[in-house]
């Protein structure tokens, strides 16, 4: 069984109601964004928000800087995002695609599908930071599946839980359709929700959803 429309929008107003506009995603320009979408690999905003800092101070948050910069000093710069060897790397691999591609004026005129192909063939680049990228820097309406929408879902009673990352995706932009505004702020809403209650132990106190939650009720029996 599968939400449809009319759930997924009730659920979308409950949360909105809840946690009123996120303003997603920060970044002054579509390569801050996507540049955070790779530091935010496996870590919180707040270390990625401590990352790019280092780089607007050391005025090298643009890809030919970056590129231009030596690895080591680049991860050091990366370090409060944890894992900062490894996203030196990755965020080098994305600049050098970036630039061979001819850069933002470029990249937005491919086609969604398209774009996406090409950005999962990035090295350090998955379906979750692709998808990010997608739909906050180039606007497109592409639905972002992580970990706390899976969570969410599943505790709904909506999902079994093993569906695959394409096959959750598929089944958000079918049923909400192609609107790029409600994917950006249903996502932001439900990362919300995950890190306030609906976290690995779940607080079903004063959770908005708690009336239709199948964890909770279980929970509580």
């Amino acid at each position: 069984m599968k939400p449809n429309n009319k759930e997924l929008l009730q659920i979308y107003r409950l949360l909105h109601r809840a946690y009123e506009d996120q303003g997603w995603w920060p970044g002054d320009s579509p390569f801050e964004i996507m540049a955070g979408a790779i530091l935010t690999q496996n870590t919180n905003w707040k270390n990625v928000e401590r990352a790019l800092t280092n780089l607007v101070d050391h005025e090298a948050l643009d890809p030919r800087s970056i590129i231009e910069t030596p690895p080591g000093q680049l991860a050091q710069w990366l370090r409060p995002s944890g894992y900062y060897n490894v996203k030196a790397k990755r965020l080098l691999s994305f600049c050098r695609w970036y630039l061979d591609q001819g850069e933002i004026s470029t990249l937005e005129r491919i086609d969604t599908q398209t774009l996406r192909n090409q950005l999962l063939k990035i090295s350090g680049i998955g379906p979750e930071t692709a998808d990010s990228m997608l739909l906050y820097a180039f606007k497109r309406p592409v639905f972002v599946i992580d970990q706390y929408t899976r969570r969410l879902f599943q505790r709904l009673g909506a999902i079994d839980g093993d569906e695959s990352y394409e096959q959750l995706r598929v089944m958000m932009e079918q049923e909400l359709q192609t609107d790029v505004a409600l994917f950006n702020e249903f996502h932001a809403l439900i990362v919300a929700h995950g890190k306030t209650h609906c976290r690995k132990k779940p607080l079903c106190n004063g959770c908005a959803l708690e009336p239709g939650c199948a964890k909770s009720r279980i929970a509580g029996s």
